[in-house]
C-alpha cells in the first residue's frame, strides 16, 4: 500500500517513483492531506480513522505486507501542523519526522507484521528515505 499526498504538484513525481520500483499496478493507493501528516497530526484526528480502517481492509483484502510512505518538501499540511511558528525547511523537516515516527510506532502496534517504508520527495524528484 502506498500513503502519498494529494497535492498535484507530486502526483507525477510520485507515479513515476512507484514506478521505477516496478510497482506499477502492485499497490492499493490511499491518497491524502500530508499523507503522513495527515494520518498522524492532531490537526487532522478526525482523519485517522479512515486511515486506518482502510488499511485494515487492505491488509484483510489484499494482503498488504508493506506500506509505503511518500511525504512532499513544500507540503501545505506541514504548514498547517506547523501553526503560527515560522516555517522554515527546518521546521518542516521535523514534522515530517515527526510524523514518521508517530506512525512507525502505530502501525507496529496496530499491525506488528506490515512492513514500512517512508520517503521524503521534493519537487525535482530528489527522494530522502527515513
Amino acid at each position: 500500500m502506498v500513503l502519498s499526498c494529494i497535492d498535484p504538484r507530486f502526483q507525477n513525481l510520485t507515479y513515476n517513483h512507484l514506478k521505477k520500483k516496478k510497482l506499477t499496478g502492485k499497490y492499493s493507493a490511499f491518497t491524502i492531506r500530508g499523507a503522513a501528516v495527515g494520518v498522524t497530526h492532531n490537526k487532522f484526528k478526525q482523519w485517522h480513522k479512515t486511515f486506518y480502517d482502510n488499511l485494515a481492509t487492505s491488509i484483510q483484502l489484499h494482503q498488504i505486507e508493506k506500506l509505503i510512505v511518500i511525504n512532499h518538501k513544500d507540503c501545505g499540511a506541514a504548514k498547517i501542523a506547523n501553526g503560527k511558528k515560522e516555517f522554515t525547511p527546518v521546521n518542516e523537516k521535523k514534522i515530517h519526522q515527526e510524523s514518521f515516527l508517530k506512525l512507525k510506532k502505530q502501525i507496529k502496534k496496530k499491525f506488528p507484521k506490515l512492513k514500512v517504508e517512508f520517503n521524503l520527495i521534493s519537487l525535482d524528484s530528489k527522494i530522502t528515505k527515513f
